[in-house]
């Protein structure tokens, strides 16, 4: 099982002098992706409910530097030639299909090859409304917005649906990966796994204890075998609950993850290099080390 870093780009992970002490020591350490997540703006006040929260609030503060999580990856890109990059999670519905597609080629084809695209539909409603962005049908709208792009990442140049309709597009370079970029769907609703199932390559949880993730796990086979699809392809990604410690491990495996991506930036304070090297020297001895001998 492999074990993964949420987050790089939010607070003063940031900063560029963190990201470049996070990046190199996860990947000399053997962690497998780094992740960064998403938000345009937060609101000082709304009404809609954090989904992963465990009935609490949001785990960050609204006013937290928050980076675009492309330009955080490709910083870290530039610092590292292994590990994996991940989108946790790209809100899909408020791009144009094409502007994403070119940032997630540009990104593929820097890193050679190491981008997931880690995508959901959104859940802070008075983010859409700020950006001007219709919230109904947004599942619809993600979904050909994806199919979309995976046209133009391959050889396709048109592409015709409700939301998106283009004709004879020509779209350079390509992903390193072409159509075959991974896209990972997030959240764990039962909608978001229909979603997952249907069309992702792969699915990410996140803040889930090894009883729920296994349940939503079983779900998800039972949906990939109704589509008729592979699951020897398809890719599990799940972050730990707060509680969880490196015994959890194996309970984790069992329960089918291959990834499991940890969030100390929710627990823990960095604010120099210093402290970045000493926390993800921990993290590897307590998780990286032992999940790569299960």
């Amino acid at each position: 099982m492999r074990i993964g870093f949420f987050a790089i780009g939010i607070g003063n992970l940031a900063r560029p002098d963190l990201i470049t002490a996070v990046a190199a020591h996860a990947e000399r350490l053997h962690f497998a992706t780094l992740w960064a997540p998403e938000h345009v703006v937060f609101l000082e006040r709304f009404a809609s409910q954090y989904p992963y929260s465990r009935g609490h609030s949001l785990p960050i503060r609204t006013d937290v530097a928050l980076l675009n999580p492309f330009v955080a990856l490709t910083y870290a890109a530039a610092h590292t030639k292994r590990i994996r990059l991940a989108t946790g999670i790209c809100l899909v519905p408020e791009y144009n299909p094409l502007l994403l597609a070119k940032i997630c080629a540009s990104l593929d084809f820097l890193s050679g090859g190491r981008l997931a695209l880690g995508i959901g539909v959104g859940w802070l409603r008075e983010e859409f409304d700020a950006l001007g962005i219709p919230w109904e049908r947004r599942a619809q709208r993600t979904r050909e917005y994806v199919e979309a792009m995976r046209c133009v990442w391959g050889n396709g140049r048109s592409y015709s649906a409700e939301f998106v309709n283009f004709e004879g597009v020509v779209s350079y370079p390509k992903p390193t990966q072409g159509a075959g970029l991974r896209v990972l769907v997030g959240g764990q609703t039962e909608a978001a796994l229909k979603r997952a199932a249907s069309y992702g390559d792969g699915w990410c949880g996140f803040n889930l204890t090894p009883d729920e993730t296994s349940q939503a796990i079983n779900r998800l086979r039972e949906l990939l075998a109704a589509n008729g699809r592979d699951q020897q392809k398809f890719e599990f990604a799940v972050s730990p609950t707060v509680e969880a410690t490196p015994d959890d491990l194996a309970r984790y495996r069992d329960a089918g993850v291959d990834e499991l991506y940890l969030t100390p930036v929710f627990q823990r304070s960095m604010s120099n290099e210093a402290e970045v090297r000493q926390l993800i020297e921990e993290l590897a001895r307590k998780w990286v080390e032992p999940a790569l001998k299960l």
